[in-house]
């Protein structure tokens, strides 16, 4: 499995110097033959704002949880160190 992403997300708006500047709810792609296909999740909003980020739809830490628990077999409660929902992003074997 490759799971690429990125560490920061981008503002929606073009900043003053013509880019854009760090932002919140950066992308995040899995690949491989034990990942569910398609777009799990809804995309963000590019209306509904948080002081002009993108508010997240996914908590990064879910997507850790359903790798750790549906692929490698592991207990993501100890080591999230917390209870996080399970994103369904490995299928069933």
């Amino acid at each position: 499995m490759t799971m690429p992403f990125s560490e920061f997300g981008r503002r929606v708006s073009q900043s003053a110097s013509g880019g854009t500047d760090h932002g919140t709810a950066g992308p995040m792609m899995l690949f491989g033959p034990m990942v569910n296909a398609g777009v799990l999740t809804r995309h963000p909003s590019l209306t509904d704002l948080d002081q002009g980020d993108l508010k997240h739809t996914v908590d990064f830490r879910s997507v850790y949880a359903g790798i750790l628990s549906g692929w490698l077999k592991a207990d993501a409660d100890k080591i999230l160190e917390g209870r996080y929902d399970v994103a369904p992003v490995i299928k069933k074997s």
